[in-house]
C-alpha cells in the first residue's frame, strides 16, 4: 500500500481520485469539507490549504493537488484580485503543499507529485485570461520541479478539458448547454471525473516511473484536432 496525500479530495476530480485510490492505498485527504465516503484507509484533515497549518505526515509516496477554479470573464471584467485569487488557489496552494510534503516524499522509492492544468493553456480561448495565466504557472512548476527533483521525485500534470463537476455546473447548466459542449469537441464528448481519475491512477503508479515533467492533455480532441 502507498501513502497518498490528496489536497482537495472531497469534490469533483479530487473526489473521483480519492474514491479510486482508497481501495488499495492509504489516503490522507486535506480539504475544507469532509469526503462523503468513509473507509478504513482514509484519514481526513479539515484544512484550508492557503491559510491553515498543514499536518505532519511521516510517510508520503504521492502528493496530488486538485484545487482549481473556473473564472470566465472578458478581460475588462476581471479585477486584479481575481487574477491574484486564481493564482493563489492554483499555484501558491500547490507550492505550499509541495514544500511541506517534499521531505517525506524524498524518502519514498517511487515518489511522485501530480498537479492539474487546463486545455486553455495550450488553446487560446476567450474569457479564460485569469485561469489560463494561473494554470500556465502550474505547467511551469511541473517542468521546473521535474528537472530539479529528477533523481528523487517525479512531477507531472493532467490538463483536462471541461469536466462534469460541481465547479463546472454553471457552464453545463442544462441539457442544451451539455449538447453544445459535446459538439465543440471533435470526439463529441467532454470529461467525467472518473476518466481523469483513471489517468491519474496510471501516472502515480510504478508503471509510469519513466515519466516526469510532462503535461497530459485530456481534451476529446479539442487541442489536437481541427475537424
Amino acid at each position: 500500500m502507498k501513502n497518498i496525500v490528496i489536497v482537495g479530495g472531497s469534490k469533483g476530480i479530487g473526489k473521483a481520485i480519492l474514491e479510486k485510490q482508497v481501495q488499495d492505498n492509504y489516503v490522507h485527504n486535506l480539504s475544507r469539507s469532509q469526503p462523503e465516503i468513509s473507509n478504513f484507509n482514509l484519514k481526513h484533515y479539515s484544512v484550508n490549504i492557503l491559510e491553515d497549518e498543514l499536518p505532519t505526515i511521516e510517510e508520503v509516496d504521492t502528493l496530488i493537488y486538485c484545487p482549481g477554479s473556473i473564472t470566465l470573464k472578458p478581460i475588462l471584467n476581471l479585477t486584479l484580485d481575481t487574477f491574484r485569487n486564481d493564482y493563489e488557489i492554483n499555484v501558491i496552494g500547490a507550492v505550499r503543499a509541495i514544500q511541506h510534503f517534499l521531505p517525506p516524499l524524498k524518502k519514498s522509492p517511487n515518489a511522485n507529485i501530480l498537479l492539474f492544468s487546463t486545455v486553455a493553456v495550450k488553446l487560446g480561448m476567450p474569457f479564460h485570461a485569469s485561469i489560463a495565466a494561473a494554470k500556465a504557472g502550474v505547467e511551469g512548476l511541473v517542468r521546473t520541479l521535474g528537472a530539479e527533483l529528477a533523481s528523487t521525485v517525479r512531477v507531472n500534470a493532467i490538463a483536462p478539458t471541461i469536466t462534469e463537476t460541481e465547479l463546472s455546473s454553471s457552464i453545463l447548466r442544462n441539457d442544451r448547454m451539455k449538447l453544445l459542449m459535446k459538439e465543440r469537441h471533435p470526439l463529441k464528448n467532454y470529461l467525467q471525473p472518473e476518466e481523469v481519475a483513471g489517468l491519474a491512477d496510471y501516472l502515480i503508479s510504478d508503471s509510469a516511473k519513466s515519466i516526469s515533467g510532462q503535461v497530459f492533455q485530456m481534451d476529446y480532441g479539442m487541442v489536437s484536432f481541427k475537424i
